[in-house]
């Protein structure tokens, strides 16, 4: 059988395709904010603080988005209180909170008799989505879409010139917490697909590439989402046909684009693309 006759037959399949589009979508967006503004590592961070979070959930019975959206929404905050009352610098805060939180979830974790339980936390498990869990991520997918249209402008302008943003009245501060909101909900989502571990490279690695390939803003933000899909899609292919796991063969994907997208630059030399970030 091949590969599209296993999806119309198979429903885990329809819902692992459709829920890594949903995922590209959301992690594809952010990340470009999150790339141009030098914080890649705050989505890896981001991804390894929600682990209390999941790890209450799972072990209560309830949503895995839930609990983790909950703990990504208390480090969010924590960051941008720490970072904002000038008590350290945000790369710091984000070193602090999110060590913290990581270790708590370890801790959460050891109280269990296995490790195994929550292999699919660490490592993905895109095939394993359920239709809820299709219903959460559109809602998480649809709410990071609204915002950063909405707030394009502010987002924009303190991304590249902070002090005339904050001259003319915006909140530098108030857009950091959007951004980082709209990370917390782009990270959990993607967890279900890739896991903690590989959560990172979702974020920053379709924005990279679609930053060689395009000559705007704009034109990046909306081509980062379709070289997430393309890769997520390629992934489960690759996963369906050699037996081995999505996630990682996802990730894979994405950073073979980005590697073709920088040959595409460098043999361009350099031209059409926003180059080294």
């Amino acid at each position: 059988m091949n590969l599209w006759q296993a999806v119309v037959e198979y429903g885990f399949l329809q819902n692992a395709l459709l829920g890594i589009v949903l995922v590209s979508l959301s992690c594809g967006a952010t990340g470009v904010y999150i790339v141009r503004r030098r914080m890649a590592f705050l989505g890896d961070a981001m991804a390894h603080g929600v682990m209390p979070g999941v790890a209450l959930a799972w072990m209560a019975g309830c949503s895995l988005f839930l609990g983790g959206l909950g703990a990504a929404l208390v480090m969010a905050l924590i960051i941008a209180w720490m970072s904002s009352k000038e008590m350290v610098r945000e790369d710091a805060a984000i070193g602090v909170s999110f060590t913290s939180l990581f270790a708590l979830g370890i801790i959460l974790i050891s109280t269990r008799d296995s490790y195994r339980d929550f292999q699919h936390l660490l490592l993905g498990n895109i095939l394993g989505v359920t239709g809820q869990d299709l219903v959460w991520l559109a809602l998480s997918g649809c709410a990071v879409v609204a915002v950063l249209s909405l707030f394009h402008k502010e987002l924009k302008l303190t991304t590249y010139d902070p002090d005339y943003a904050a001259s003319i009245g915006i909140s530098v501060s108030g857009t950091r917490l959007l951004l980082l909101l709209a990370l917390a909900f782009a990270v959990v989502s993607s967890i279900q697909a890739v896991g903690v571990v590989l959560t990172g490279a979702m974020l920053v690695t379709p924005a990279l590439a679609a930053q060689f390939l395009t000559r705007s803003f704009v034109s990046t933000m909306l081509l980062a989402p379709v070289l997430g899909m393309v890769a997520g899609v390629s992934g489960i292919a690759l996963s369906y046909y050699f037996d081995l796991p999505a996630g990682a063969l996802i990730v894979l994907c994405c950073t073979t684009l980005f590697l073709v997208a920088r040959l595409c630059y460098r043999q361009r030399g350099g031209a059409g693309g926003h180059g080294t970030v």
